[in-house]
């Protein structure tokens, strides 16, 4: 049984360092931290001018490429996803109603 259960972490551990994205409520950006709910101003005052800005709809499937990336809560519709690409990163911060609502780190 011990064999099995090695495996079985074994396969745990892979799943998740093969994933390449992770979805957090904080960002460490140099010696600050950017957390849900702070301000527009506050995540432009740390990660600068994004590289790209889109509206969020009522779901999102497709993306650049062909992954789903997530549904979006009908409450969320009138949100904003920003993106930056850092250290070989693609960083997405979606805002609703001026406020940090999702940070998502994805592997390029």
């Amino acid at each position: 049984m011990h064999r099995h259960q090695l495996a079985g972490l074994l396969a745990c551990i892979l799943f998740t360092c093969a994933t390449g994205a992770a979805a957090s409520d904080s960002l460490r950006v140099g010696n600050r931290v950017l957390v849900v709910g702070d301000s527009a101003a506050t995540v432009s005052a740390l990660l600068g001018k994004p590289t790209h800005k889109s509206h969020q709809g009522a779901s999102r499937s497709g993306g650049r490429h062909g992954k789903r990336v997530r549904s979006v809560s009908a409450s969320a519709t009138r949100g904003e996803q920003w993106q930056y690409r850092r250290n070989g990163k693609v960083i997405v911060v979606t805002l609703v109603d001026g406020r940090v609502s999702d940070i998502d780190e994805h592997s390029r």
